[in-house]
C-alpha cells in the first residue's frame, strides 16, 4: 500500500512539474501608467488568455515606464530580461521601416481614409516585422496629431518663427521639420511639460487626449484644425520567444490580443473626440489655417516623404502601396 501511494505521489509531482516546465509567462514593457484604460483593457485580455490556456501562457506587465525608454527595453528583450513591450513606431523602426507606413507626414485627411487603408496595410506591416524577428500582436489607433500652441499657428511662417518640439529618435519627425524649413528642438516626452513651463519650447505636435493626460494644455492656449499625422501604438513580442509557446496556445493568444485591440481602437478613437471637447472647455482656442496654407504644407511633406524614402526612413514600396490604397479609396468617393 506504501509502495502504491509513493508511486501514485511520484506520479503527481511528474504531471506538476511537466505543466509548471511548459508554462510561459511573457513580460512585456509599456510606458502606460497602472490604471490606464490600456493596462486594464490588456490585463482583462491576459487574465482570458491564462484561461484559455489553463494556465500555461501568462502575460505580465511592467507598466509607467519602469523599464527605461526605448532602447533600454530592447535591451532587455535582448538578454531575455523582457519578452515585448509597447511600442510607437519610432521605437521599432530600426527593426523594420514599414512601422513608418501610418504616420507618413499629412498623408491622410479624415478617419476613413484610415480605416480603409488600415484594413489593407496592418497586415502587411505585421508581416514584415514578424519576418525580422518581431511578432506584432497588435496595432491601436492613437488618433491624430495635431499642432499645439502658446500663439496661433495658421501660416507656416508662424511656426518656424516658433520654437518647435520633436520627440527624441523621431526621424521622420525631423526629417519633416526640416522640409519645412524648421529647426526642432529635440527632447523626450518626459522633458516636454517642463520645456513648455520655462519656455524651452513653445509648439508642440500631440492628439488630444495626450494633451490633457500628460498637462501640456495648461501651458499652451491653441489647437491647429488641421491632422498632421496619425498616431499608432503597436504590442510586440520577440519572436524567438513567442516560438517557444505551442501553435494552438500562440493562435489563443493572437485572437485574444486582437480582441483588445479591437477595443481600444474604438475606445482610443472616442476617447479623443472627449478629450477634444475638454480642451475647447478648458479654454483652449481652435483655429484653421490660412487659405492655402494645408496645401502648402501638404505639398512639402510629400517632399519630405521623397527625402525618407531617399534616407532609408522607410521603403519606397511601402509608401507606393499606402499611397495606392489612398488614391483607390478617394477615386471610389
Amino acid at each position: 500500500m506504501n509502495t502504491l501511494v509513493k508511486i501514485s505521489s511520484l506520479a503527481l509531482l511528474l504531471i506538476f512539474f511537466s505543466v509548471a516546465a511548459d508554462a510561459k509567462r511573457l513580460k512585456i514593457a509599456t510606458l502606460a501608467p497602472a490604471g490606464t484604460t490600456w493596462m486594464k483593457e490588456m490585463k482583462a485580455g491576459a487574465n482570458l488568455i491564462a484561461e484559455r490556456t489553463e494556465g500555461r501562457v501568462k502575460l505580465k506587465f511592467y507598466p509607467g515606464g519602469v523599464m527605461g525608454n526605448d532602447q533600454s527595453v530592447h535591451r532587455k528583450i535582448k538578454i531575455g530580461q523582457l519578452h515585448g513591450g509597447a511600442f510607437t513606431p519610432g521605437g521599432l523602426q530600426q527593426v523594420d521601416s514599414s512601422i513608418n507606413a501610418l504616420g507618413l507626414p499629412m498623408m491622410f485627411k479624415s478617419f476613413d481614409e484610415i480605416d480603409y487603408v488600415r484594413a489593407r496595410m496592418d497586415p502587411v506591416i505585421k508581416q514584415k516585422m514578424e519576418a525580422k524577428g518581431f511578432v506584432l500582436l497588435g496595432i491601436s489607433e492613437g488618433g491624430f496629431v495635431r499642432i499645439m500652441s502658446k500663439k496661433p499657428m495658421q501660416n507656416l511662417e508662424s511656426i518656424r518663427n516658433s520654437k518647435v518640439w520633436v520627440p527624441a529618435g523621431d526621424r521622420i519627425g525631423q526629417i519633416a521639420m526640416s522640409a519645412l524649413g524648421i529647426t526642432p528642438i529635440s527632447l523626450p516626452i518626459s522633458d516636454v511639460f517642463t520645456g513648455l513651463q520655462t519656455g524651452l519650447i513653445e509648439t508642440v505636435t500631440v492628439n488630444p487626449t495626450s494633451a490633457i493626460a500628460f498637462q501640456w494644455h495648461t501651458s499652451t492656449s491653441y489647437m491647429t484644425e488641421v491632422p498632421i499625422t496619425y498616431l499608432i501604438g503597436v504590442m510586440a513580442i520577440q519572436k524567438k520567444a513567442f516560438d517557444k509557446l505551442s501553435p494552438g496556445d500562440q493562435q489563443v493568444v493572437r485572437e485574444e490580443i486582437a480582441k483588445v485591440f479591437e477595443r481600444l481602437d474604438t475606445i482610443n478613437r472616442s476617447d479623443n473626440q472627449a478629450a477634444k471637447a475638454a480642451l475647447q472647455n478648458q479654454g483652449i482656442t481652435f483655429v484653421v489655417p490660412e487659405p492655402g496654407e494645408i496645401e502648402r504644407w501638404r505639398r512639402i511633406s510629400n517632399q519630405s516623404i521623397e527625402e525618407m524614402v531617399e534616407s532609408g526612413v522607410i521603403s519606397k514600396e511601402i509608401v507606393s502601396q499606402v499611397r495606392g490604397h489612398l488614391q483607390s479609396f478617394r477615386d471610389s468617393q
